[in-house]
């Protein structure tokens, strides 16, 4: 089994959501990460990851 990113989303969502319960400060920090990356593999910059 190959996994990508579309595998990978939602256990990273997960790990977010467990993340901003603990500690609500990380969220500006998480969802910018995380549009940050969605930007960087929409224009195919991290194409490997893909």
């Amino acid at each position: 089994m190959t996994i990508t990113i579309s595998h990978l989303q939602p256990i990273i969502a997960i790990a977010a959501g467990i993340l901003i319960l603990i500690a609500p400060r990380l969220l500006n920090y998480i969802v910018a990460i995380y549009l940050i990356a969605v930007g960087l593999i929409g224009l195919g910059v991290l194409r490997p990851f893909t």
